[in-house]
């Protein structure tokens, strides 16, 4: 399934794309992807409502105000320098550990709302990257076990401020965490939707130009060892997120020069198989 949410006059639903493309509205379902629905088997209980109710469910129709695809999970964990040429672009050693570092939850938005540059910002870059959904509480998983621990994955666009984050003293999560520096979707694509998650196409492009173009071959950690590794340290709980690092192309790393964004700026990137998401840079306005 691919499954999205969405807002329609302050009322939060539930949607699902079909196999022709189409946008369903499946809310009368009662379900929505949060916690509570990964830890008490949702996505299989789903299936069996779409199945008995899917030819009485409207379509949507015109745009859609697309949420965040997960409702406010307990955590996002990040995953640092975790393909080969990004970590050369910036200068640092290829980890030999995942480099694991937090981002708030009240950065997380929708896939298309504008980012918004925060203030003081001087260096505000872009990340196109692959999350991971976790659907099962994982505590001290062996690593043959891991992919059992994964509902599924979205869209993420890791955005940060390099100046807070590099130059400004202790944890990255300062340059991470700001609002709207989460966009999360437009769907949540169950695992089994995706054949093989280490061979997929991601790419981001300002202003019609394309920054990032590479594959999740070029990951370093893959995705079994990170949810493994994560767990020795943490608890993940349903719901929660990995985001599992950004390829080369973001503009701190661009040449000869830094490229940041400004507002009135157009980014658009995409995952195959997990949708593409579009943001305005806007100031920080209050």
């Amino acid at each position: 399934m691919k499954l999205f949410r969405f807002d329609r006059g302050g009322f939060v639903g539930l949607g699902m794309l079909d196999q022709q493309g189409r946008h369903i509205d499946i809310s009368h379902s009662g379900m929505d992807l949060d916690e509570d629905f990964f830890s008490s088997n949702g996505l299989e209980k789903l299936h069996e409502w779409i199945i008995e109710h899917a030819h009485s469910c409207d379509q949507l129709d015109g745009p859609i105000h697309f949420l965040p695809c997960v409702e406010r999970p307990s955590k996002i964990v990040c995953i640092g320098l975790n393909y080969a040429r990004h970590a050369k672009e910036s200068n640092m050693d290829v980890p030999k550990e995942p480099v694991v570092f937090f981002k708030s939850t009240t950065a997380i938005c929708g896939p298309n709302d504008p980012i918004i540059i925060p203030k003081h910002s001087e260096k505000t870059d872009w990340e196109v990257e692959l999350a991971l959904v976790i659907g099962k509480k994982a505590r001290y998983v062996e690593e043959s076990d891991a992919m059992e621990h994964l509902a599924g994955y979205c869209l993420h666009n890791d955005y940060s401020e390099r100046s807070f984050q590099l130059e400004r003293g202790g944890q990255w999560v300062k340059g991470k965490s700001s609002d709207n520096f989460a966009p999360l979707g437009p769907y949540f694509v169950e695992r089994k939707e995706i054949e093989n998650p280490h061979r997929l196409h991601l790419w981001l492009e300002v202003n019609g130009k394309r920054m990032q173009d590479s594959s999740t071959e070029d990951l370093i950690f893959k995705i079994p060892h990170l949810i493994s590794y994560v767990s020795q340290f943490m608890t993940l709980l349903p719901g929660d997120i990995i985001s599992t690092g950004t390829p080369e192309g973001v503009g701190m790393g661009q040449k000869p020069d830094p490229v940041y964004l400004k507002p009135g700026d157009q980014i658009r990137l995409g995952i195959e198989g997990l949708g593409e998401q579009h943001q305005t840079a806007v100031a920080y306005a209050h």
